[in-house]
């Protein structure tokens, strides 16, 4: 199944949620690190990582929701999907309120927020499984004659290089 929202030939939500994912997911890092070595720093860098995050999955999601309400009703695909766009959405909300607590002092987060950071990443791993699943176990947002030799998403229409090469003996 072909994603409904493309750029470039390539699925839009699939672009997009590296950002929201290495962000949080650095957010994380360093708030660890800001544990480590007690550096006040590190817990700001970590609050506006989360603020970017937050930003980049609220972006990424309406694409995702596209594509999940074009998959056929009673899939597997459709399940799947369910799991990970509801559990996404969970862990937004958990870095949002890890934000929202770290608001009024960046530089010393509390337990909660921290603790709410780390739910969410956890959580993130297994939602960012779930996207795997639905790529590559279930082909959603794979395009239809993908392949080895299938032809460049910047030149529609094109055949793949093997047929080009066979029709040419």
């Amino acid at each position: 199944m072909q994603s409904k929202v493309k750029l470039f030939g390539h699925p839009v939500h699939q672009m997009l949620i590296v950002f929201p994912l290495g962000l949080l997911a650095t957010a994380v890092i360093f708030d660890l690190i800001h544990l480590a070595s007690g550096r006040p720093l590190m817990a700001v860098v970590a609050h506006w990582m989360i603020a970017a995050g937050l930003v980049g999955g609220v972006v990424a999601a309406p694409f995702g929701l596209i594509d999940w309400l074009a998959i056929p009703a009673g899939t597997r695909a459709k399940a799947v999907g369910a799991m990970h766009g509801g559990g996404n959405v969970l862990v937004l909300l958990l870095f949002a309120g890890s934000w929202f607590l770290r608001m009024a002092s960046p530089e010393l987060p509390g337990t909660l927020a921290m603790a709410l950071s780390f739910i969410g990443a956890a959580i993130a791993s297994v939602t960012a499984w779930l996207g795997g699943e639905l790529v590559d176990r279930l082909g959603v947002g794979v395009y239809e004659d993908a392949g080895l030799d299938a032809p460049t998403s910047l030149r529609a229409g094109k055949q793949p290089l093997r047929e080009r090469t066979t029709a040419a003996r």
